[in-house]
């Protein structure tokens, strides 16, 4: 707790000064273009890997960056959504999940979660990613198979964001893209979901993508 608050004194002391014209504007209201939807591992941090500044983001944050489908669960997460899609207007959404993710070794190994019953509840939320690599993947071990879950996963949750009645609409309008992304902690490296090959690539190579109906026509309804 003590480098904590040490750290609030020089934020106050160092940061704060040369972006207090910014903060000043943010208290009058916030205009965030993305919502950011990742997991909650301390070795994430949204703004750093984007280079954001304060108001930039809106971010969502849980064990295994999980959307729940609509009406399977009445939590925080699509409240958040709602309100950054309807209530902000964001126009862009990317699920962020990342190598070594503890939520992804849980789903794949459940006895490592047997004594966390609301952990183990949660990740039934990303029980169709499981399955999917279990059925496809059996071929992999290790950290190719953590890797393979996790970009999955991924893909999965951006399943269950489109059942979700505010992101529906405005996908239907043509103006929220949504964007599946993998970080790479140990090289800092980030991999965005391509439909074109189906593949996740290196952000430098990602075209962002169509509008919804013409991702209908291409995927016909499937991410």
């Amino acid at each position: 707790m003590q480098r904590l608050i040490q750290g609030i004194h020089r934020f106050q002391e160092e940061d704060f000064l040369p972006l207090q014209g910014l903060f000043e504007q943010l208290a009058k209201g916030q205009h965030p273009e993305t919502l950011f939807i990742t997991c909650s591992d301390s070795r994430i941090d949204p703004n750093l890997l984007t280079r954001s500044k304060p108001g930039d983001l809106f971010i969502l944050r849980n064990a295994g960056n999980i959307v729940p489908p609509h009406g399977v669960a009445n939590g925080g997460e699509a409240a958040t959504i709602e309100f950054a899609v309807a209530a902000l207007g964001v126009k862009d959404i990317i699920i962020c999940g990342h190598s070594h993710c503890g939520a992804i070794q849980g789903l794949l190994q459940p006895e490592m979660v047997a004594s966390l019953p609301a952990l183990s509840s949660w990740l039934s939320h990303a029980e169709r990613a499981r399955r999917i690599v279990r059925d496809n993947y059996g071929h992999l071990d290790g950290d190719r198979l953590v890797t393979a879950t996790v970009e999955e996963n991924v893909l999965v949750q951006l399943e269950n964001l489109r059942t979700l009645p505010a992101v529906a609409s405005r996908l239907l309008r043509g103006d929220l893209h949504l964007h599946g992304w993998v970080y790479k902690i140990e090289t800092g490296e980030v991999f965005a979901y391509d439909l074109a090959s189906g593949q996740f690539v290196p952000l430098a190579e990602y075209k962002y993508p169509a509008t919804e109906e013409a991702v209908r026509r291409r995927t016909a309804g499937a991410i």
